[in-house]
């Protein structure tokens, strides 16, 4: 087994196990007790979208997607901080 194709195999399955947990994420979002539960699971979901694309320009080696990483990390940093606020103080704009 070669070096590259050993590489091509661990990206694949870097690539499934973040979907699943994209995907365990998203059940935890839907069925959540709380609001705390569904905040931390939509952090989790950004987080875990953000190193799919990082895997996913990895493997197809194009820039674009750590490009879009970089959004995604960026905006899921500013929902998850709009979001807690709304549930400490009620209101996101004072």
């Amino acid at each position: 087994m070669t070096a590259a194709t050993l590489i091509w195999w661990a990206l694949t399955y870097a690539q499934f196990m973040l979907a699943l947990a994209a995907i365990l994420a998203m059940v935890r979002t839907l069925r959540g007790p709380r609001a705390q539960d569904r905040v931390l699971a939509l952090d989790s979901l950004y987080i875990n979208a953000m190193l799919l694309f990082v895997v996913t320009g990895m493997r197809l080696g194009t820039p674009f997607f750590f490009e879009a990483s970089l959004v995604i990390g960026v905006l899921g940093f500013v929902a998850t901080v709009a979001l807690a606020k709304f549930l400490i103080r009620g209101e996101v704009i004072e």
